[in-house]
């Protein structure tokens, strides 16, 4: 076995395939201007709803055909996935600051400040996710960076609730206790005894938060209150692809694909990462066959 396989990380197949299929939708969205066939926008109404290559009348220009303005669904895909890589990309490291920080703070504090933060992590969760996304989006208005921030504000609790019971859990071990014996300041101890002892956690939660963000993203941009309509993202091409659905449903079919892609490559990474750094479950025998 060589060196690199000996990581209990890299010897995960889950992280290897999910890393894998992230890294493939990042080198396609960076890559866009070069392998996109055509302007994701350019409209070619002497071409609408050409079928995908498989299907008879397909038009080799158009490898999954157009849609109904004649545009290029390949070209859109391809576009549309650097916004899913913005988003799932930005979303998580803002969640994970946002709730890791406050979750650290009111499970090293305790009383009434972690009282406080529990109590608006039940309240703010007791709303609907998409529903709230909503709501702050029809507040802050459409853009990509209303987009992030309004994900950003519904999914901290997610990162706060877990890592703050985690949290709890290493404020009742010794070296936590013997650390604040010893002189360690309140800062020293929740960066350097609590940090490291919910770091695997938060890289967990990172990932899994991936999948999410394009979620949210894509409801928001098929109701129209995401990003500006000239820009292409998979939930524009489900809302344009219900229009036409019964006349060819690739238009439609395509972009839930790419996004049950994505979040299954996130999924993927994350369970992987949380048997590989969880000592606990990698202690335990797999029942695979």
């Amino acid at each position: 076995m060589t060196t690199w396989r000996r990581h209990p990380v890299l010897a995960e197949t889950r992280v290897l395939i999910g890393a894998g299929i992230l890294l493939s939708i990042v080198a396609v969205a960076a890559l866009a201007p070069i392998i996109a066939p055509h302007d994701p926008n350019h409209q070619d109404l002497l071409r609408m709803l050409v079928p995908p290559f498989w299907k008879d009348g397909a038009d080799a220009d158009f490898p999954l055909g157009t849609d109904g303005l004649g545009r290029c669904v390949l070209s859109r895909l391809i576009y549309g996935a650097r916004v899913a890589v913005i988003v799932g990309t930005v979303v998580p490291i803002g969640t994970a600051l946002l709730g890791g920080i406050i979750a650290l703070v009111a499970g090293y504090c305790g009383g009434w400040v972690d009282w406080s933060v529990s109590r608006t992590v039940d309240i703010w969760m007791s709303f609907p996710p998409v529903v709230l996304s909503l709501v702050l989006m029809v507040g802050l208005s459409p853009g990509l960076r209303n987009v992030i921030l309004a994900t950003i504000l519904v999914d901290w609790t997610r990162f706060c609730r877990i890592t703050r019971g985690a949290i709890l859990g290493l404020m009742k071990l010794d070296y936590v206790s013997s650390a604040r014996i010893a002189g360690a300041t309140h800062v020293q101890v929740m960066l350097k005894d609590l940090l490291p002892g919910i770091f695997p956690i938060i890289i967990t939660l990172f990932s899994v938060e991936i999948g999410i963000a394009v979620i949210v993203e894509s409801v928001l941009s098929f109701v129209g209150v995401s990003v500006e309509p000239h820009i292409p993202t998979w939930g524009v091409m489900i809302a344009d692809g219900l229009v036409t659905v019964f006349a060819e449903p690739w238009g439609l079919v395509l972009p839930m694909m790419a996004i049950i892609l994505t979040v299954l490559g996130a999924n993927m990474l994350g369970d992987g990462l949380r048997l590989s750094l969880d000592p606990r479950l990698a202690s335990r025998p797999s029942l695979e066959v």
